[in-house]
């Protein structure tokens, strides 16, 4: 075993997300770079660290390089010549031989020297980059189909309740709800409720400041506000952006609709909201038209809407549903079926589930609308219905299984 320049190799309360050092692993003999990519804060440094200690753990031959760009220990390696004569000197066996490089970004022409060096497989390679300076988007064109993205989530609900030693309750459940899943909040403490909103106020003013204005270099920086807060509020509505853009008339702000386009793409690459097209259920095909939107994180959402959970709880639960589904390796789509709709088709590995997703089922419309929205449609695959009612869950209806929320964020598969 060899290692140069490991940071951070501290091992006190290190909590490990075992499904994302599964899925670099079971990557990391394809002889592709391996790229971290996700919204700030989201844990991919993290990451990388429990990969290199699993690739220790497993590997007692490991040549390890890491070189983490926001230490002052690596200021010298600036371009990728820097790279190449940092790197090339400390490679042993290529099959034994791992880099990781934290920030890649902040090495001018870092592709180069990664391209090659994953050319001749000389070594496993696996890093990071920030979403101001590298684009997920934009890695086909600096690696030039020599990658592989694994992509990292905030915290699911499972995690949530480990990483700040809660019980498995509806009490805990509020609070992902209301706080989301990123990893930082556990060393704030998620019992100081104004600290939290804190955090959670300066990380998203970051990622607008950073990753959205000074990238795209924005200039109209009220209409991306209110963008944003447009988005928070209909969570799950079909949204198009002519309809934003009367929207916007309305309040005497005049947008067109090719910048509205432009400026969801942006809140899109930043990883604040993510696209879900509709499909056509009975057609089997996409639709162009009307996509939704969710937040990738719930606590950045609810902060633009100064956590009042309850105004908007049906829509967070949909929001949270759409997170668990995406953890799980699902392929997500909005069910479009005779002019009804289903909130999500879930599809994985040649199977399909179909998810509808309400409060209460108390009232007997809303029981009509989601069950009879999901009994339109006339496969067999299975049929959820999920909701925070505690009377109405985890019992089935004319084969459509009812799941209380909790429940159904502690599954993986449907």
């Amino acid at each position: 075993m060899r290692i140069f320049n490991i940071c951070n190799m501290e091992k006190d309360s290190i909590i490990v997300r075992q499904q994302y050092v599964d899925a670099v692993l079971q990557r990391i003999d394809m002889g592709q770079i391996i790229v971290l990519t996700g919204q700030r804060r989201v844990g991919k440094s993290c990451v990388m660290r429990m990969v290199r200690d699993a690739v220790l753990k497993k590997n007692s031959k490991a040549t390890i390089i890491f070189i983490d760009k926001e230490y002052t220990e690596f200021r010298s390696i600036k371009k990728d010549e820097d790279l190449e004569n940092y790197v090339y000197p400390l490679l042993g066996d290529a099959d034994d031989t791992y880099l990781f490089i934290d920030e890649v970004q902040d090495i001018q022409g870092f592709e180069n020297t990664l391209r090659s060096m994953q050319a001749k497989q000389q070594c496993h390679i696996i890093v990071t980059g920030s979403n101001a300076k590298m684009l997920s988007s934009e890695l086909s064109t600096y690696l030039s189909g020599r990658y592989t993205e694994v992509h990292i989530q905030s915290l699911s609900y499972v995690e949530f309740i480990k990483f700040h030693n809660l019980d498995d309750s509806d009490a805990s459940l509020l609070k992902y709800l209301t706080y989301g899943g990123l990893p930082f909040i556990c060393k704030i403490g998620i019992e100081k409720v104004e600290l939290v909103k804190n955090y959670l106020e300066n990380i998203y003013n970051t990622i607008v400041l950073k990753d959205v204005i000074e990238r795209e270099q924005i200039r109209n920086t009220y209409f991306l506000d209110s963008l944003s807060h447009f988005i928070s509020d209909n969570i799950g509505k079909n949204v198009s952006a002519t309809s934003i853009s009367k929207f916007m008339k309305s309040q005497n702000e005049n947008i067109a609709t090719y910048l509205v386009l432009n400026y969801l793409k942006f809140l899109c690459n930043a990883y604040i909201i993510n696209k879900v097209p509709r499909f056509d259920i009975h057609g089997k095909r996409l639709l162009e038209t009307n996509e939704k939107f969710y937040f990738e994180d719930l606590g950045l959402r609810n902060r633009l809407c100064d956590f009042n959970l309850q105004q908007r709880i049906e829509k967070v639960i949909e929001n949270a549903i759409y997170l668990h589904l995406k953890n799980c390796g699902y392929k997500i789509t909005v069910g479009y079926l005779l002019n009804s709709e289903i909130d999500f088709v879930a599809e994985k590995d040649g199977h399909r589930a179909y998810i509808q997703a309400c409060y209460q089922l108390s009232n007997e419309d809303t029981r009509q609308r989601e069950y009879g929205n999901l009994q339109a449609i006339k496969d067999n695959y299975p049929k959820y219905v999920v909701s925070m009612d505690l009377l109405a869950s985890n019992g089935e209806y004319k084969g459509i299984k009812s799941i209380h929320l909790r429940d159904f964020l502690k599954q993986t598969e449907f």
